[in-house]
């Protein structure tokens, strides 16, 4: 990250962002990687070093109502970073509270006054305050606006972009709101599963996604037109389990994109249905005297009648007769034919082709660096057609 930019980091609940945030603050250790705070390893800090770095490098937690301890003043609160750093004067600390409470969009009153007082997003801003005081040079917000209402999260933003730019700050944005991204963010790395599957500058990822599982997001972004087409991506299982991802691509299980056998030739969207059943079948999610027949396993799983490729519709065909026949072994051994490279092979986040000028670039002048787009991804080679 460099002075003056804001990073996005996003993805769906569970997918490592607020894990990944506090990581880079040193307050969890990374099982995983090294975090380098102007090329010094985090892990290594101590003593004077390390507490330079917490002065340097600050958080805004997630939900403002929790942020604080409720028996002491909003002064109090804010003063007790100054304090724990060393600064004994009391009347300096004062000082600087009331200046970071104004700069914030608050008033010198407000320091005398307790959070249960204010407001959700008079409480975010207090937050700021607080995270503020120290002057850091790096400031993680983690979901800043996720637990207010839309006009207050409109003064928010508006208010981080211009701390940003007065301050010079270099901030990682956590979100689940893609508009709040695009709207704040120069950078964004799009997380699944507990890694980061493309990242970019803003206006270019958003404009053209180069993974799958970026497309999904996009898609779900909400149309303020009633007339428009619903063109969204329908992801089919279950997040998978951290813990225990699955080999290759982690995110085959769901991908709309993923890569069909060489050995066939599908219909467009036709194998992620077949890959559906495979994966059912051999978790054992198929009842033994769930279907009729056949044509009730196709029906269940939204597989048409017939798959585009003469071969590939006898094995399957074969498939689902020995699951409507409750013989989900021999479902499974004719199955396995549709293997996806996406299941064996783990992509490594690279470049991929396409505009490598990196342009589209945020709202500051922190510059966005990084127009390589990488994505992690098997279908490299060209970005994916939204």
């Amino acid at each position: 990250m460099r002075e003056g930019e804001t990073v996005g980091l996003v993805g769906e609940s569970g997918c490592g962002k607020s894990t990944t945030a506090t990581t880079l603050l040193g307050l969890e250790d990374p099982t995983g990687g090294e975090v380098r705070f102007d090329g010094e390893p985090v892990a290594n800090l101590a003593g004077d070093d390390r507490d330079r770095f917490r002065r340097r490098a600050q958080i805004v937690f997630q939900d403002p109502n929790s942020a604080f301890d409720p028996r002491l003043t909003v002064g109090e609160s804010v003063a007790e970073p100054l304090a724990i750093h060393g600064l004994a004067d009391a009347e300096r600390r004062r000082e600087i509270v009331v200046d970071t409470l104004e700069r914030v969009g608050l008033s010198a009153a407000d320091a005398e006054r307790y959070p249960r007082e204010f407001s959700g997003g008079q409480k975010q801003r207090v937050a700021l305050a607080r995270a503020l005081v120290l002057d850091p040079d790096l400031l993680v917000v983690d979901e800043p606006v996720s637990a207010l209402d839309v006009s207050v999260q409109a003064e928010i933003l508006s208010l981080l972009s211009d701390l940003r730019d007065e301050l010079g700050l270099a901030m990682v944005l956590v979100s689940h709101d893609l508009g709040v991204v695009r709207q704040v963010c120069d950078r964004v790395c799009v997380m699944y599963l507990g890694e980061v599957v493309e990242r970019g500058p803003a206006e270019a990822l958003f404009d053209d996604p180069r993974h799958p599982y970026t497309e999904a997001l996009l898609s779900a972004i909400p149309e303020p037109d009633p007339d428009a087409p619903d063109d969204a991506v329908e992801l089919t299982g279950d997040v998978p389990d951290p813990s225990n991802p699955p080999t290759g691509c982690s995110f085959h299980p769901r991908c709309h994109r993923v890569i069909a056998p060489e050995a066939f030739d599908f219909a467009d969207g036709v194998f992620r249905s077949v890959l559906d059943v495979r994966i059912a079948v051999e978790r054992g999610d198929v009842a033994v005297d769930e279907y009729d027949d056949p044509a009730a396993v196709r029906d269940e799983f939204g597989v048409p009648d017939r798959l585009g490729d003469d071969e590939a519709e006898r094995v399957f065909a074969a498939a689902v007769e020995a699951v409507a026949a409750g013989r989900i072994d021999d479902a499974a051994d004719r199955l396995a034919a549709f293997e996806s490279v996406c299941e064996r092979d783990d992509p490594a986040l690279e470049p991929v082709e396409g505009d490598a000028d990196g342009a589209g670039g945020g709202t500051s002048g922190g510059g966005n660096g990084d127009g390589e787009r990488p994505a992690a991804c098997l279908r490299t080679g060209k970005s994916v057609e939204r």
